[in-house]
Parts: structure tokens; sequence; C-alpha cells
């Protein structure tokens, strides 16, 4: 029973490991002798650095024309023996081919590390001599040294005479500027950017780095992705990327510049962009307008209103606002400035001031009760009229007209309302 039950089980083992392997492309198991489950590399891509020249759409319009999950690794600033020296074991065991930009400084230091990559096939380009983060404001006779250095430094690494320094530059940080760019399209290098980074660069953890790696991966769905071989926090995340690399179903593909015995992989423009556009999604940029040149320069005057029949007898037949316009001199005259001055003590002046508000109401009454005010003074010695009496008598006409309407008492009744209280009495 023991013996069977362990033959069912290598047969199990046998059958499952025939649909991985089935799964996978026969290419891999041959190019990885020793490692059947390898990732390996999935196809060579040949490129032109003239026909594309800025590739990375982390900053550039354009990338490699790259499949659904197909990814392109790229290792910066090694190499460094400590750390690049694991990340180059791991990509031997899982038969992968990346792409490395090497500084100048260190491959001067440590000129063995560049031939171990050239020996196992990687694509190496340069990463400027020392690595500074200021080419976006350095002048020519600053930059040009930079990206000359690491070139020579790089090629002399390279012992073996068939191979050549890929054309390839990768802008330190990043920090592109138009001039730096249009110097290494002069002498035919590809500007390379990135299509998603994994801050392996910042003081994260290396679970940080896998995580973000994957997941701009996932957003994406292919391109090329930026990694440090300088890091240990890179070597730790490293094998868990390409742990899911494998599960994810994602394939990796080996860019290579073109030569004259090794011509350019044939691609179409719409290719080299991250999401092309299809019949069933609607392109967003429209045509340019040409740009016109006019034979005469010279403008014609502005229309006046008589251009526009604003004759009396066409007057109907134009806007009222246009009508208004035709005249508009005659019928507002400029207004003096007279006309906007108010006279100190006036009831206006009192209204503004919350104190003078009484004063207001009284004199208001005054004006609009001169009976009242007539029967109030005849009563005044020698038949004058007294000015404290009569100011004493809107109060006492306000208290009379808030009882018969039932309203606010003295000090809240309306000048109007008391007025005509005032005048039904009287």
């Amino acid at each position: 029973m023991i013996g069977s039950s362990v033959v069912v089980r290598t047969r199990s083992w046998i059958v499952l490991l025939g649909l991985l392997t089935a799964g996978a492309p026969a290419a891999y198991a041959a190019d990885c002798p020793g490692h059947p489950d390898a990732l390996g590399t999935s196809r060579t891509l040949v490129v032109d650095p003239r026909e594309h020249p800025l590739i990375g759409t982390m900053q550039y319009r354009e990338t490699l024309p790259l499949k659904d999950h197909e990814v392109v690794l790229t290792f910066d600033d090694g190499p460094l023996p400590k750390y690049s020296n694991q990340i180059l074991k791991m990509l031997d065991d899982e038969c992968i081919k990346a792409t490395f930009f090497i500084i100048g400084q260190q491959a001067k230091a440590n000129p063995e590390g560049v031939r171990k990559l050239i020996a196992a096939g990687h694509t190496v380009g340069t990463h400027s001599m020392d690595h500074p983060l200021t080419f976006d404001r350095m002048p020519i006779e600053k930059f040009e040294p930079e990206i000359n250095g690491g070139i020579q430094w790089t090629s002399a690494a390279m012992t073996d005479p068939s191979k050549q320094l890929a054309p390839f530059f990768r802008i330190p940080g990043l920090m592109r500027a138009e001039s730096v760019e249009n110097y290494l399209i002069s002498r035919g290098i590809q500007v390379w950017s990135a299509d998603f980074p994994a801050d392996d660069w910042r003081h994260v953890s290396s679970d940080r780095v896998y995580q973000l790696a994957i997941q701009r991966l996932e957003a994406k769905g292919k391109g090329i992705l930026l990694l440090h071989d300088i890091q240990a926090r890179t070597v730790a995340a490293f094998p868990k990327i390409i742990r899911d690399l494998k599960a994810r179903g994602y394939r990796i593909v080996h860019v290579v510049p073109a030569t004259a015995e090794r011509p350019a992989t044939p691609t179409t423009p719409v290719e080299w962009l991250l999401h092309p556009p299809t019949e069933t999604t609607p392109i967003a940029r429209w045509p340019r307008v040409p740009g016109f040149v006019f034979a005469q320069t010279q403008t014609l005057p502005a229309p006046s209103l008589a251009d526009l029949n604003a004759q009396t007898a066409h007057q109907p037949l134009l806007p009222r606002r246009t009508r208004a316009q035709t005249d508009i001199a005659s019928t507002l005259p400029v207004p003096g400035r007279d006309l906007f001055a108010i006279p100190e003590g006036s009831v206006e002046v009192l209204l503004s001031t919350s104190l003078s508000r009484r004063a207001a109401t009284r004199l208001a009454m005054a004006a609009e009760t001169p009976g009242t005010a007539r029967g109030k003074t005849a009563k005044g010695k020698a038949g004058k009229p007294h000015a404290g009496r009569t100011a004493h008598a809107a109060p006492a006409a306000a208290k009379h007209g808030a009882q018969a309407k039932n309203i606010a008492p003295k000090g809240t009744a309306h000048p109007t309302r008391v007025a005509t209280s005032a005048k039904k009495r009287a």
C-alpha cells in the first residue's frame, strides 16, 4: 500500500511537471541547461538608435516596441562587485539577458565587472563618468567630458575586440535637457529613460522595492524597468521580482543595437507607443492647423456704425443695444460733480448712522405732516411756531398711530405709517 501510494504521487508530480513544461516556451529549457523552470529570455529586439533616439515613457513619447506582458530589465550605476556579482548570478541562473548602464569611474575601478557582463551576453551602455545630477543645467563644456569619459573607460574595460559598446546612454538621475539629448542624437546614441522605476535608490525596504516594481508593471502591462545593481535592497528584492514575473506570465526581452550584419527588427511607428490607439479608442489629438502665409499684411479699418446701416430709417432693423449706441453722446451727457453731493445734516446723512435715526425720523415726519405741525404750533406763545414743540409733535403722533394700528411702540414706527395716522386724526 505504501509503495503504491508513492507511485501514484510520483506519477501525479510527473503529470503536473509535464503540464507546466508544455505551457512554457520550449526554447527556455534549451537555452538554460540545468534550469528547466527558468524565466529565460523570450526574444531579442534589435533597434536602430537613429530611427528612435528617445525612448521611455517616463519622459518621452515613445518606448520600445514591446508586446503585452513583455519586460526589459535595466540596471544602472555598476559594476560594484559586492552587489553586481549577485545580480549577475541570479540573471545567469534564470538565463535572463538585461541591459546595464555603466559609470565610467566604476568601470575604471572594476574593469573585470564589465568583462563579466560582456561574457554573459548582456547589453552594456553608459551612464556618464561621475554620475552628476546636474545634466539638466550643464553647458556642453561640462557634459561632453562626462559622456566621453564614461564611454572611454567602459570601452577600455572590454578587451574582446569582437564586442562593442552599445550606443545606449541613460542620463544620470533622468535629469534630461534638450542640449544633452541633441548632442547624443547627433552622435547616433540612443537616450534611454524608463517606463517605470522601483525606487530602489531611495531609503526603502526590499519588500517595498519588490511591491513597486510589480505594481507599476501591472499598471502598464509592459515596459522598461529601471533598477540599480549597486544596492543591497535590490539584491534582496530581485528573487521575488523574478518569482512574480513567472507567476504572472511576463516575458523578458533582450535589446541590442543594430549593426551592418544585424539589421533592426521590423516594426511600425505605432508599435513604439506604450498603448497604441485602436479603432475602438477615440484619438484626442486633432491634426495641427497648417500655417498659412498671407500675401498682404495690410489691415482693414474697423467698421463704424455707418457701415451697419445705422440710419434712422433702418434703426428698427438693428438690435436695441446697437440703436442706443448711435446717439449715446446726446442722450447721456456727462453728469456734474454737484449731482452726487449730499448736503450735511440731511436725512440721508442722518440715516447713515444708527445714533441719528430718531432725529431723521422726526425730520421726515415734520416734512410729511405740515397740518399737524401747524396745529401744534398754534398753541405756542404769540402764535409763532416753536422748534422744540414741533420736534415733540412727531413722537406723540407716532405713539397714537402705533396704538391705533397695533404696531411697534415709539421709536420703531415707520415715518410713513405715523404720518398716515396723523392725517386721519386731523
